[in-house]
């Protein structure tokens, strides 16, 4: 069982999925970790979908976490994917969640060239066997959502049936073999940009972060996201950045005066360990999750 760590005591995750995308527990049992962990909040940022945003409130309210309704929107830019996170946002606003499934729809075209790419090398999966996996994901709770339309299935749930049938040993060894970008069997579908994503956001009521700005290697398109694109904030603190990476966009974040947040990115625990990282491994001081829910 997990120790109550007091180090995390005040501390916000700001990065967390559950299976409403493609994480491995329910938005309830996410936040029970939480408590269990000792943090005071976190932010449900599920890939293009808030299904998972209500039952994690519901439970956080029982266990007096502070649950701050999030989303990590996919976009793309001259051949890049970047995510922004959307914090604070109107659950109940009808435009953002008509985007949110124009989103998933590109997500699923997306999986259905992959899943041809990988059986063109002779690789036999079908997408009954990835939507079989995201399902499975959920077979536990009786309390997750059952919305198929509200959850977010995207190349992580590939990667698991891949594992699954041992033709590669690791999500990550999944993902450089066949998924990521410049992979055998990577596909790209027609995104938004990520200024349309931080309009998005704003059209919502919330406040757009740009997320693990390290993983792009592109720190001319965060300052213009920062300058000209109206980003309100920046993920320094992640699992896949460094104490150099860290100390970059921290002081990126002070030049342009926007937030500075920090999140795990946590996704579940597999058997090759967390991916990104652990919950609360990351994370930000409380005091930040006001200004993220002012809008």
């Amino acid at each position: 069982m997990e120790q109550l760590n007091s180090k995390l005591h005040n501390r916000a995750d700001l990065h967390v999925h559950t299976t409403a995308s493609d994480g491995l527990l329910q938005p309830a049992q996410v936040v029970q970790l939480a408590s269990r962990l000792g943090l005071s909040a976190i932010a449900i940022t599920d890939h293009d979908t808030t299904a998972g945003v209500a039952e994690a409130q519901e439970e956080g309210n029982r266990l007096g976490i502070r649950i701050v309704p999030g989303v990590e929107i996919s976009t793309a830019i001259n051949g890049s994917e970047i995510h922004i996170l959307g914090y604070g946002i109107k659950l109940e606003d009808a435009v953002l969640q008509s985007r949110l499934q124009e989103q998933r729809n590109a997500r699923s075209k997306r999986n259905e060239i992959i899943i041809g790419n990988l059986n063109k090398m002779g690789i036999a999966i079908t997408l009954e066997d990835v939507h079989m996996e995201a399902a499975n994901a959920d077979h536990d709770s009786q309390t997750g959502s059952k919305d198929d339309k509200r959850k977010s299935i995207g190349r992580p749930h590939i990667a698991a049936v891949l594992v699954k049938r041992g033709i590669v040993k690791t999500i990550r060894e999944a993902f450089d073999e066949y998924l990521a970008a410049g992979a055998a069997a990577y596909a790209a579908v027609p995104r938004i940009t990520p200024f349309e994503a931080i309009d998005w956001i704003r059209d919502a009521g919330g406040v757009s972060v740009i997320a693990h700005p390290g993983l792009y290697h592109n720190d001319r398109l965060v300052e213009e996201l920062l300058q000209k694109g109206g980003a309100l904030g920046i993920e320094a603190y992640h699992s896949d950045h460094d104490t150099e990476a860290e100390r970059r966009y921290s002081q990126l974040a002070q030049v342009y005066n926007v937030l500075i947040t920090g999140g795990s990115d946590y996704h579940g625990e597999r058997a090759e360990g967390s991916y990104h990282g652990a919950l609360g491994s990351k994370s930000a001081d409380i005091a930040i999750v006001e200004k993220l829910m002012q809008g």
